[in-house]
């Protein structure tokens, strides 16, 4: 069941959890401990850049169960929006978060020819903390072949509970969203430069440079081969600012919703209309957003398509969004469709600038 009281805002079409390190190291420890799914998703720049024009890339990101910002630009945007995501949380700081700890038992799978078994041999010379159950390499076919009953059936044997995916961002992650109803693993995650990390084939950043966003620079002079990705990226973060950063900022800026939009917020079923239909009032924004969380929970439970009036919806906000973008997400999953209809201009444009599906406008 999706979880609508995340606390998640929207960036560039992507959700973000507001977590700090530890707050998401609890949740992967929570999810190990209670046996629940948690699909971890590190969104980086190249995630970003990438779900600008791949739906299905974007889709597996707003299907997972916590996404963290995984990439320093990504907070510094945030910050220039006025978003609470106040601290890079990568994915290889989350594992040595939790690789202290015991209970944790891990499975590589992917990664280059004979890192996996490094990094298990790496893992287990400690007496204590996190264990290595085994290694996968299901070579360089297609998704459809790493999934086959065979490689599912390994992972599962293995006992682990936290499975790391090594494919390439792309592969990973639709690897990941096909399979995890089959994985009985509660924590996956597609980490690819931290199978390299412990295994020691490639060193990590110094601290200081992965805390003033540096750390690619690090990488580049590890790893040359991602030079011809981070210039791309580095191009496509700064058209990014210029067309849907700085413009929504300052949109935000001009015309901030008064308080008196903001108390009259509510959500209201529409006569005579089906069970999702509703029409929106007023101005939404983090703070106001629990009426529409709680009607979003109860209409899911539902299971039928959801069609939002705007029309008397004078503003909202990347939390708005980003409670929208999980919405959106978990309809699809079932067949279903999300409609923001009859917007204002102004609020129109406002959720095009975070990164709304246009066929959810549409």
């Amino acid at each position: 069941m999706a979880d609508f009281n995340r606390n998640v805002v929207a960036l560039l079409g992507l959700p973000f959890d507001a977590v700090n390190l530890q707050q998401a190291a609890q949740r992967m420890e929570q999810a190990r401990l209670g046996g629940t799914r948690c699909f971890l998703s590190t969104p980086n720049l190249n995630f970003l850049v990438s779900a600008q024009t791949d739906a299905a890339f974007r889709d597996t990101v707003c299907r997972s169960d916590l996404s963290v910002p995984d990439g320093m630009p990504l907070v510094w945007m945030a910050r220039l929006l006025g978003l609470p995501l106040r601290e890079r949380v990568s994915g290889s700081s989350l594992f040595e978060s939790i690789r202290a700890g015991g209970g944790w038992k891990v499975l590589f799978f992917g990664g280059p020819q004979g890192v996996g078994e490094q990094a298990c041999q790496v893992l287990n010379r400690r007496p204590a903390g996190m264990r290595a159950v085994g290694c996968v390499n299901p070579g360089f076919g297609s998704v459809e072949d790493m999934s086959d009953a065979s490689s599912i059936d390994r992972v599962n044997a293995s006992g682990a509970n936290f499975v790391v995916v090594a494919l390439g961002a792309g592969k990973g992650q639709a690897w990941i969203s096909r399979n995890l109803d089959r994985l009985q693993a509660p924590v996956v995650s597609h980490l690819g430069a931290v199978i390299n990390f412990v295994a020691g084939t490639v060193q990590r950043a110094p601290r200081w440079m992965q805390a003033c966003g540096l750390e690619w620079l690090w990488r580049a002079k590890e790893e040359p081969r991602l030079l011809r990705r981070y210039a791309s990226d580095g191009l496509a973060l700064l058209r990014l600012l210029f067309t849907r950063v700085l413009p929504l900022a300052l949109l935000q800026r001009l015309n901030p919703p008064q308080p008196s939009q903001l108390q009259r917020a509510h959500v209201s079923q529409m006569q005579g209309g089906a069970p999702g239909h509703a029409q929106l009032h007023g101005a939404w924004d983090n703070g106001n957003l629990l009426p529409l969380r709680q009607w979003v929970t109860m209409i899911h439970g539902e299971d039928c398509d959801v069609t939002l009036d705007l029309t008397d919806t004078c503003h909202v906000d990347g939390a708005f969004a980003g409670l929208m973008l999980l919405l959106d997400s978990a309809l699809r999953k079932r067949g279903r469709r999300l409609r923001l209809r009859h917007a204002p201009a102004p609020v129109q444009r406002l959720l095009r600038l975070h990164g709304l599906p246009e066929d959810v406008l549409a």
